[in-house]
């Protein structure tokens, strides 16, 4: 029984994502391998990077022109040309894996077990249900399991430590069905927002996008934070839509978080109630936020935020 991850990276480096996957794959037992499908040197150094991760016993490295994006048709292929030896595929519950897991199980012909936060056996996982609020125990008995890994649920593995062989696997032609056309990266000095160790989120109640910036930045800068915001925010305009924490944004699960006049709609807490320790700040005794925050301060956010600043 043999366990295939595929690794998500920036044609660089492996991208902590890969790290959780790695170790979902380890508790399914038997070898744990990974594909980096990429192209040029760069790939070519994050293949070397993966064979230094705890645990893994052999890198497969696919190196293409049609790779160099990882456009999700091209790398569906590209696992499906290598999916017959093996018993697991794996992919982190991201952006990029949730596009391309689909398709692999589609053309397989087997259930995609979504976003499972424990394993239990080989052929039995948990995953979060009606936005968190329950957790299935879903047993799947096809011959391929194909499954996506909430990273939040996983401890990284060691990314340093291993020893894996580095073999290269015959690249599939691009399918071109989709192209590469161009991409837009907003660079940013704070850490990524699923890699946190703390973030500092805003709600509705800043009431603008100035109000945001001048509320949260400077808590984010002070305490070195990623800055996330609710879904309200973001639909108001608040706040750009690559900051949404939540079940139809991005779940995280840092050391500390700190919610903002944030009330703790189902969809919100469904994102970050993993997260360590959590500090909700509100003015409304009765927010739903107040019942996962393990400190709350009840609290106009407009005076209390400052004076935290000054304290720190």
């Amino acid at each position: 029984m043999t366990a295939l991850v595929i690794a998500e990276h920036d044609n660089n480096a492996i991208k902590g994502a890969t790290l959780n996957t790695v170790t979902a794959a380890l508790a399914c037992g038997g070898d744990v391998h990974v594909l980096v499908a990429g192209h040029n040197t760069a790939a070519a150094a994050a293949a070397a990077q993966a064979a230094q991760i705890a645990g893994v016993s052999k890198v497969i490295h696919a190196d293409d022109a049609g790779l160099a994006h990882g456009l999700a048709e091209n790398v569906a292929a590209q696992v499906l040309a290598i999916a017959s030896g093996y018993s697991h595929l794996l992919f982190p519950a991201t952006a990029s894996g949730k596009n391309v897991a689909p398709r692999v199980a589609a053309k397989l012909d087997v259930a995609q077990v979504s976003d499972i936060t424990k394993v239990i056996a080989a052929d039995t996982f948990e995953r979060p249900i009606y936005a968190g609020n329950a957790i299935a125990t879903v047993q799947s008995l096809d011959a391929t399991k194909v499954l996506t890994v909430r990273t939040t649920g996983f401890d990284a593995a060691a990314a340093t430590g291993g020893a894996a062989a580095v073999e290269t696997a015959p690249a599939q032609t691009a399918s071109g069905k989709s192209t590469f056309v161009g991409n837009e990266i907003a660079k940013s000095e704070r850490p990524e927002l699923t890699a946190a160790k703390i973030i500092v989120s805003g709600g509705r109640a800043l009431g603008s996008s100035e109000k945001f910036n001048e509320v949260m930045t400077p808590l984010a800068d002070k305490l070195g934070a990623a800055i996330g915001a609710s879904r309200a925010a973001v639909d108001a305009g608040y706040a750009a839509n690559d900051l949404q924490v939540g079940q139809t944004g991005k779940i995280v699960a840092p050391q500390l978080y700190i919610a903002a006049g944030i009330s703790g709609a189902i969809q919100h807490l469904a994102g970050m109630k993993d997260s360590k320790v959590i500090v909700a700040i509100n003015k409304d005794p009765e927010a739903p936020i107040f019942s996962v925050a393990d400190y709350g301060l009840e609290a106009d956010l407009f005076t209390a935020v400052p004076e935290l600043v000054k304290a720190l």
